[in-house]
């Protein structure tokens, strides 16, 4: 496969649906059926493709087996008409590269890569991390996020690791706008649009695709932010993201799985559901507060597909 991956578009880091089982771990086994029914559902509505295992969602809490078979589903479930970009994040190299091979085996496009997890590596080891990914040949798309992690891929960083022959794109989530055209400016890697409540700044920055979080709940009203943004319709692109950008500020919070999820219910269109320890319940405060904010960008969504007939 090729190194070079086109990233643009909208591809979605996927939820993933639960059902009741006392066997499996923690009562909650992973629905693998609806799993890949949301897969379907997200590229029908216009994703250029999705993400299993993604970011720092619930793939931390499945088992090796569950978290391979994830891959496997959305592969199948999506077919040739998207993409799969497969997160394979592990604590050192040893495991992100195991993961890696095993995507590539099982038919993922490219990977998405945080530094190693759990404690704050310095720039070598980040750097023999991304290193011996690379040698398993699939793209990369490396992910900043120095909030959850502590480890900041700066743009001097970015630059260098761009020099490998798979690294692709950089998912960024630093907050920072300015940091999309800084990266630009010291390289020609793709820069990813990383924190929902950002991308309208990211987008007119200059990044060119957008590894989401809540298009989980909207594929069709983010598919068309999107578009508007590349188009260069700002007036159009900002009446609609100033009714999403509250509900996508739960894509920076610490609950934002739990937040999508229960999204995801109130749109009524696909499965969120609960999620495995160590995330717990939203609280009702939340939940009236996200019903809320959810509720506002369905309406902007309906309005917009009105206003287009």
């Amino acid at each position: 496969m090729p190194a070079k991956l086109d990233l643009g578009g909208v591809i979605v880091a996927t939820t993933l649906p639960f059902r009741p089982d006392d066997s499996a771990p923690a009562g909650l086994a992973v629905d693998y059926e609806r799993y890949a029914a949301h897969c379907a559902w997200l590229v029908d509505n216009g994703c250029r493709g999705v993400g299993p295992n993604g970011s720092l969602g619930e793939y931390s809490s499945l088992t090796d087996e569950e978290r391979r078979r994830v891959v496997r589903t959305a592969v199948e479930a999506v077919g040739d008409r998207a993409l799969v970009v497969a997160g394979v994040h592990g604590v050192g190299w040893h495991q992100a590269r195991g993961w890696a091979e095993a995507a590539a085996e099982d038919g993922a496009d490219g990977v998405l890569l945080l530094p190693p997890t759990l404690y704050r590596a310095n720039r070598e080891e980040v750097l023999t991390h991304y290193r011996k990914v690379d040698e398993v040949g699939l793209p990369i798309m490396m992910y900043n996020n120095p909030i959850d992690t502590k480890v900041d891929l700066t743009p001097d960083l970015i630059a260098e690791l761009a020099e490998l022959e798979n690294v692709v794109a950089v998912k960024e989530f630093s907050l920072d706008a300015r940091r999309v055209r800084e990266i630009r400016d010291r390289s020609d890697i793709a820069v990813i649009a990383g924190a929902d409540d950002l991308l309208f700044e990211a987008l007119v920055a200059g990044a060119t695709g957008w590894f989401a979080g809540y298009p989980n709940a909207f594929p069709r009203e983010a598919v068309r932010l999107y578009e508007l943004l590349a188009a260069e319709r700002v007036a159009e692109a900002r009446t609609l993201f100033e009714e999403m950008a509250p509900v996508f500020s739960w894509d920076s919070k610490t609950e934002f799985v739990q937040a999508i999820k229960y999204s995801i219910d109130v749109t009524g269109e696909s499965t969120g559901g609960p999620t495995r320890p160590p995330r717990g319940p939203l609280t009702e405060a939340q939940r009236a507060v996200i019903r809320r904010d959810t509720e506002r960008a369905l309406a902007a969504g309906a309005a917009l597909r009105t206003a287009s007939r």
